[in-house]
């Protein structure tokens, strides 16, 4: 900057090695200013906002359609400098954070203004950034000078959501399969069966995919294997669609009238979008394709979707058929990581794990129970070391056998409905996150993912500039 203000500028102190941040984290920087002579300032401020946008155009005969919308999650305001004299313009729906206050009058030099916000808790999407819509969560200072423009700096901080609940039902495995009877150019018929371990994957992770190929038709085929990123934008009632393919890979040749079964394994590139689908307005989504490449005929696919998480979390596949869990039942929480009992069997509540004490000769004799005094007698039952201080109820019959579990009835994903852990401090207004409806077929019953068949628009291909930014 030139003229008086030398200098106007936002930074902040990272709280990880990745530089993001989530709910409930504390975000402490400072803001400089330089002024090269004194000056007398009527407001000096910082926000923290968190606003989801979108924004396109279509043209129809002779007419331009511009269709656009918008969403905030929250606003934060910390005010450094306020004249006095003058009163600050008001701004709704904003927290005004408590910090100190200096004088309008600014001397010559360099000035630190410390600041720290902590960040709402709620539902919010990640950070986002495409050609018709983008979220954001931005740190933006703005001093304001009477008869002179005003001056700003602007900051953007990476939002990952908390995830305190992985869902069972992105850990359980996909399977699905496929048929083709060739026509053109083509004889016989090629099939193709493939699983995968889990649906939910973190950024960086490698999928696994399991593939049985029955390849009976007259030529070599080729299995491929594609994870494509699909964007929705929603505004005004309209739809617009973008899509694009993250990686690509091909595998071996499967020779003609053979069977093969083949392991592949595909790795998430570790800078990919995370899915968003608790946004009103922009949904993210992936899907993993399966196919055989049938020269000049329409190839046989299987659709995977998936669902991309922040790194960091800990996601083990789980079993298809629960049943009895060597590490405990799954609770609320998802799956326990209790160790496995010792061969003497299950102690009560609270007792550690281990042989009952005083049951076998010891070196140092146990306290509370002392060492029998024929060594070679039986030892003692389970029921005359542990006595059960719950009276029995009258009338009850225990079960013979220990009942099958039953999960409970969790919703369709767990992800990103995470159980806070303290209540939010802001005010509900600040994060509206309106509901999304279902996204799934017309007429079918709500999902996570369209099915293939239905027809939805081509994805226009990405222009090379980007939009001009929105006020």
């Amino acid at each position: 900057m030139s003229g008086t203000i030398q200098d106007l500028s936002v930074n902040y102190d990272p709280v990880n090695e990745n530089n993001t941040f989530t709910c409930g984290d504390v975000i402490n920087g400072r803001v400089i200013l330089e002024v090269t002579k004194e000056v007398k300032i009527d407001s000096l401020y910082i926000k923290c906002k968190g606003d989801a946008n979108v924004r396109w155009t279509e043209r129809r005969n002779d007419d331009t359609h511009v269709y656009s919308a918008h969403e905030r999650y929250f606003k934060l305001k910390q005010v450094f400098i306020q004249d006095p004299s003058k009163k600050g313009k008001k701004d709704p729906g904003t927290i005004i954070a408590t910090g100190e206050t200096y004088s309008n009058v600014v001397r010559p030099g360099n000035h630190v203004f410390p600041f720290s916000f902590q960040l709402p808790h709620g539902n919010m999407p990640a950070s986002f950034s495409a050609y018709y819509g983008s979220v954001k969560y931005l740190l933006e200072v703005r001093l304001d000078r009477s008869w002179k423009m005003d001056r700003t700096a602007i900051k953007e901080i990476t939002f990952v959501p908390l995830i305190n609940n992985v869902g069972p039902n992105l850990m359980m495995p996909q399977s699905g399969a496929t048929d083709k009877k060739m026509k053109l150019f083509t004889s016989g018929s090629a099939s193709i069966r493939a699983s995968t371990e889990k649906m939910g994957y973190m950024q960086g992770e490698v999928i696994k995919v399991y593939t049985d190929i029955d390849n009976s038709s007259s030529r070599n085929l080729k299995m491929k294997y594609s994870l494509e990123e699909k964007q929705t934008f929603s505004a005004e009632g309209h739809h617009k669609y973008g899509s694009k393919i993250i990686f690509k890979e091909v595998g071996d040749p499967i020779p003609s009238g053979s069977k093969q079964t083949v392991t592949t394994q595909v790795t998430i590139p570790s800078d990919v979008d995370l899915t968003i689908i608790n946004c009103g307005i922009i949904k993210v989504e992936y899907v993993l394709k399966v196919y055989l490449d049938v020269p000049y005929a329409k190839d046989p696919t299987i659709h995977f979707p998936v669902v991309i998480l922040p790194a960091g979390l800990f996601l083990a596949p789980l079993q298809s058929q629960p049943g009895f869990q060597p590490y405990g039942n799954p609770d609320a929480s998802g799956w326990s990581n209790v160790p496995p009992q010792p061969a003497l069997g299950p102690g009560p509540s609270g007792a550690a794990y281990g042989p009952a004490p005083g049951l076998y000769p010891n070196i140092q004799p146990s306290p509370m129970h002392p060492q029998p005094a024929n060594p070679e007698a039986p030892p003692p039952s389970y029921h005359d070391i542990y006595s059960n201080p719950n009276p029995p109820v009258p009338g009850y019959n225990p079960a013979p056998s220990a009942p099958t579990f039953n999960p409970p009835q969790y919703p369709f994903m767990g992800y990103p409905n995470p159980t806070l852990p303290h209540p939010a401090p802001s005010a509900p207004e600040f994060c509206p996150n309106p509901p999304a409806p279902g996204y799934g077929p017309p007429g079918g019953e709500p999902g996570y993912w369209p099915s293939p068949t239905n027809v939805i628009n081509q994805p226009e291909p990405y222009p090379t500039k980007t939009p001009e930014k929105q006020e």
